[in-house]
């Protein structure tokens, strides 16, 4: 598959962490709120597209942003609740393809090169997310991951934009320099200062100029100037053990009372495995001693476990299978062997070539 063949979509969520906060809270929603702290010391983490419009920026202090916004609101972070949307739209991108590299809890790329359309299947991911999570995002489409990141920027936000392959080159020489990912605010100086203002003046430069101006990033600057950009969507390394543990306040030495343990950690297992599509055939049970001394007793089935029931079943049989040595301060249970559950649904377009005259 060649460079311009490759279907790239950048998804970003709008004003993610303030937007979670909206949705889980109503009453904030058409206000300028900011998730941080708004003390001394304070930070935004993020801004409502509301505050937006005063200056309110992340990373901004809490005293500065209270300056410009005086009606401003500070939320406190949640980051827990951050994680549990982002895992529910990655489910979502997962849907589509695997190829997916998430780059933070509120954007990642998309491989989507088996589909006739990658601007479609932005358009649909992106109501799926609406539909089922109650968030807009952003996207952009182009053939690498360096040109779709920038599309997501351009119709912000809860819009999209395609740079198909014929109009790379227009769009690259029109675009000013600060715009390319890469350049900071002392590499654009030092660019304007050079002469170079936008992707034109850029690509007229020698290979060699950009490199002794630039370092190696100007071998980068030379390539993404044309369009060029050959890093693939890296998707998350294979899970290979799923896995959860709890220590007790006091040591246990009855294995009736650890059952009841046994039971609390199947069933965060079996959220674990679900939220992962994930089942798998060999389960080992993880016992940690009084004495610090652990000990680990694992069995290899037939059947993929995925269950809470199924999971406690098997772990209660290693648990039984010798008796204890001492008092217990620590039981886990982990999962191995994996593999992915078989997928209900598939995305409405189709990965077959279509007769139609689709969008890239």
């Amino acid at each position: 598959m060649t460079e311009r063949e490759r279907k790239i979509i950048h998804i970003d969520m709008d004003a993610f962490f303030a937007s979670v906060e909206q949705l889980d809270n109503p009453k904030l929603k058409g206000l300028p709120i900011a998730v941080g702290g708004s003390g001394n010391r304070g930070v935004v983490s993020a801004a409502s597209y509301e505050a937006r419009k005063y200056g309110v920026r992340s990373a901004m202090s809490g005293i500065i942003a209270k300056k410009i916004c005086p009606h401003i609101i500070f939320v406190k972070p949640r980051f827990e609740r951050y994680k549990e949307i982002s895992i529910q739209i990655r489910d979502i991108f997962n849907d589509y393809t695997s190829l997916v590299e998430p780059l933070s809890l509120d954007e990642a790329y998309l491989d989507v090169s088996d589909y006739p359309s990658g601007t479609l299947i932005a358009k649909e991911i992106r109501n799926k997310i609406k539909e089922k999570v109650g968030l807009n995002s952003s996207a952009g489409i182009s053939t690498n991951k360096f040109l779709a990141k920038i599309a997501s920027d351009w119709n912000k936000p809860n819009g999209q934009k395609t740079i198909s392959p014929e109009e790379i080159i227009g769009f690259l020489e029109k675009l000013d320099v600060k715009k390319f990912h890469g350049v900071g605010e002392k590499t654009k100086l030092k660019m304007y200062q050079l002469g170079i203002f936008n992707g034109k003046d850029l690509k007229s430069k020698p290979k060699d100029f950009l490199i002794n101006n630039f370092g190696k990033t100007g071998s980068y600057f030379y390539n993404v100037s044309r369009g060029i950009h050959k890093s693939p969507v890296k998707p998350q390394k294979t899970i290979k053990s799923i896995g959860s543990e709890k220590t007790f306040e006091k040591n246990l030495s009855s294995e009736l009372y650890i059952e009841e343990k046994l039971k609390i950690i199947s069933e965060i297992l079996e959220k674990r495995l679900l939220r992962n599509k994930l089942s798998g055939r060999t389960i080992t049970l993880k016992i940690k001693y009084s004495d610090f001394s652990t000990q680990t007793r694992s069995k290899t089935g037939d059947l993929y476990l995925s269950s809470k029931e199924l999971i406690f079943e098997k772990a209660k049989d290693l648990l039984y299978q010798k008796a204890l040595i001492n008092s217990v301060r620590l039981i886990g249970i982990s999962i191995n062997n994996l593999n992915l559950l078989k997928k209900e649904k598939r995305p409405s377009i189709k990965r077959k070539n279509s007769q139609l005259s689709l969008p890239f």
